[in-house]
Formats: C-alpha cells, sequence, structure tokens
C-alpha cells in the first residue's frame, strides 16, 4: 500500500522548465516502479515516463525522452519528472503511478495513483 501526491504544476510559457515531484507515503516506496502520465481535456491518458525501483532504469516515450527526465530519490520517498523546454502541447494533467515489479509504459497493472498536478504551457 502506497499513497501519492504530485505537486509542481503550474503556468508558465513556452520555453521554460518545471520539476514535478510524486511523494509517496507508507512502507516500502523502494517496492515500486514509478510512472508518469499525462491526459489533456478530451484525450486519452498517455505514458510519460517511468523508472524502476532503484532508479537504475528509465525510459520515457520517444517524442518526449529528450526533454523530460524521469528520476527518484528513496530516501526522500520521492519520485521526480523534469520537464524542459515545455510547449503548448505539453499542457496536461500529469499524473503519477506506482507499481510492484519492473516498470511498464501502459496504464494499466499500475496499482496505485496520485491526484495528478495541472501543467499549462502558454505561447
Amino acid at each position: 500500500q502506497v499513497q501519492l501526491v504530485e505537486s509542481g504544476g503550474g503556468l508558465v510559457q513556452a520555453g521554460a522548465s518545471l520539476r514535478l515531484s510524486c511523494t509517496a507515503s507508507g512502507r516500502t516506496f523502494d517496492s515500486y516502479s514509478v510512472g508518469w502520465f499525462r491526459q489533456a481535456p478530451g484525450k486519452e491518458r498517455d505514458f510519460v515516463a517511468a523508472v524502476s525501483r532503484s532508479g537504475g532504469t528509465t525510459y520515457a516515450t520517444d517524442s518526449m525522452k529528450d526533454r523530460f527526465i524521469i528520476s527518484r530519490d528513496n530516501a526522500k520517498n520521492t519520485a521526480y519528472l523534469q520537464m524542459n523546454s515545455l510547449q503548448p502541447e505539453d499542457t496536461a494533467v500529469y499524473y503519477c503511478a506506482a507499481r510492484q515489479g519492473i516498470p511498464r509504459s501502459r496504464s494499466g497493472g499500475y496499482d496505485y495513483w496520485g491526484q495528478g498536478t495541472q501543467v499549462t504551457v502558454s505561447s
């Protein structure tokens, strides 16, 4: 059992950077892989990036991997999504999720979800 809370979203101009945080409560945070997903109004929820339990393996959607970096600090019970060179098409609610075992790119199989944090990028 783990509870997740996202933070760090906001309104920024195109080209700006944001770092989202996903802070976990509950025991054994390092037993879970963490994924980041995003959903724009009227759109499906899309995979952004994921990180393994130890942080040793990371991957991201091809269209975002040059700008978005996922990481985690298990000592702080926190996972991060560093977002650089933000563009209006990045506007969405960003969610973190956790699952036991290896990370995956599909939302199915993630057992725990945060409430989401809004990221809005103006042109």
